[in-house]
């Protein structure tokens, strides 16, 4: 891209009353501007690339009003990284989580996994993506009241097909993980919140997948359980190699992340 000279920002600043954001954002419309250069990562990241998201756009219809959820995003995630998405409410990164896991085809753009592009996939497949490659944990825990919590873990692998066998040793496994050994038999009635959103995190790992997309994770928890769960994303990193993926306004998820990248209006800041 062109770098922008000095006449055409202000010309461009003046266009838009001094909102540099919207300035910004129309003189790369028109081809100026250097592309956003993502912050330093906390720690080393490997070199192979497991999530790429090229131009990315999201527009959703409310009434007659076309909202722009995102507007041409683009970045890396790579293989074991702890990424934290942040900004204001209404930023786009929850659809960008979205996308990123499936669960909505973008307006234009794409989401490539080892080079596959998930607009692309047929229903069958994107369901096999989703049941196998992606892990999911949001901000409500979604436990079925009327199921212990060993069923409501095992139950996680039944969409994979997963043999039942295989199905309750993984459960006790990853229950040890995330330090609920001891809780297996309960209900959810009988769990705290931080207990519960371990829970999901661990039925959101029953399938061994690659890539942990959490939305919100910590939202309904306090600083101590809130920090219990930036301990175990930490651990599950580390330990099974996982990619994690945050959308979080937690500034201690973003501060432990090993990179933080912020979105505003649907751009990368």
């Amino acid at each position: 891209m062109k770098d922008v000279p000095s006449e055409k920002v202000q010309a461009y600043l003046d266009l838009f009353d001094g909102d540099v954001l919207q300035a910004v954002r129309a003189l790369r419309e028109v081809g100026y501007g250097k592309p956003v250069v993502p912050a330093a990562p906390r720690r080393p990241l490997s070199d192979e690339v497991l999530i790429h998201v090229e131009d990315l756009k999201k527009a959703y219809k409310v009434g007659k009003q076309q909202v722009n959820a995102l507007n041409g995003v683009t970045l890396d995630v790579h293989k074991g990284e702890f990424l934290a998405l942040t900004g204001a409410s209404g930023s786009g990164k929850s659809t960008l989580l979205q996308l990123m896991g499936g669960l909505d085809k973008p307006s234009e753009g794409s989401v490539t996994i080892h080079g596959n592009k998930l607009a692309s996939l047929n229903d069958k497949k994107l369901s096999e993506f989703r049941n196998k490659t992606v892990g999911f944990v949001f901000q409500f825990f979604y436990l079925q009241p009327f199921l212990r919590l060993r069923q409501n873990l095992e139950v996680a692998g039944m969409p994979a097909r997963t043999k039942r066998p295989v199905r309750q040793e993984r459960v006790a496994q990853l229950a040890e993980v995330v330090g609920l050994g001891d809780r297996l038999e309960h209900f959810p009635k009988e769990l705290s919140g931080g207990q519960m959103q371990r829970a999901a995190i661990a039925r959101a790992l029953l399938n061994n997948p690659e890539i942990l997309l959490a939305d919100e994770p910590t939202g309904n928890l306090d600083s101590e359980n809130g920090k219990a769960i930036i301990d175990l994303f930490e651990k599950i990193r580390d330990e099974f190699g996982t990619t994690i993926v945050v959308v979080t306004h937690d500034a201690a998820i973003a501060a432990r992340a090993d990179r933080e990248i912020s979105l505003k209006d649907g751009v990368l800041l």
